[in-house]
């Protein structure tokens, strides 16, 4: 399995808004570099998810795919919306680390929110105008919200990707 490495999507993603010879970079470049950023994310959390509970190792495996793929962009943006409120809805309670998600889930679940709504814009809505610092707060927002993901604790984490996997 050749798996999507988020850091490519988002230098992807600088390419696209590098000025041209001449003039502004076009528009869909600009469009085309958030929904990138965005991808990076989305894949990023799917190769953690497939890693923890397949194993890095078991890249290639049909098991990886399956759980790699296992869950969507709506119960992503709904999980993290959910998780980024002072208080996630009850349903959620058995499941949640003894002292909550903490911080770099919380920035990495807002994060999700902020981009899956750019990304939506700038690929669905015709009368956005999206400026080269748009995409490049969007790219910001990416880099640092794997990064944020990353630092969290691991027991923070896995509680993360099981909800993601396995909704209550």
């Amino acid at each position: 399995m050749a798996i999507l490495n988020p850091d490519h999507l988002f230098d992807q993603a600088e390419a696209l808004v590098m000025p041209p010879e001449a003039g502004p970079p076009r528009q869909v470049d600009v469009r085309r570099s958030i929904s990138a950023a965005y991808y990076g994310v989305f894949h990023g959390i799917a190769a953690a998810a497939a890693d923890e509970f397949v194993g890095r190792t078991k890249r290639s495996s049909n098991q990886y795919g399956l759980v790699y793929r296992a869950f969507g962009h709506r119960w992503l943006r709904d999980l993290c919306d959910d998780l980024r409120k002072q208080t996630p809805p009850q349903r959620y309670s058995p499941y949640l680390p003894r002292n909550g998600f903490g911080p770099n889930v919380v920035a990495f679940a807002t994060a999700v929110v902020e981009l899956q709504e750019r990304r939506h814009a700038a690929d669905y809505d015709p009368m956005v105008r999206v400026k080269t610092s748009d995409a490049l707060a969007a790219i910001r927002t990416a880099r640092a919200a794997l990064r944020r993901f990353g630092n969290a604790s691991i027991p923070r984490r896995r509680a993360f990707l099981t909800l993601l996997l396995f909704p209550p």
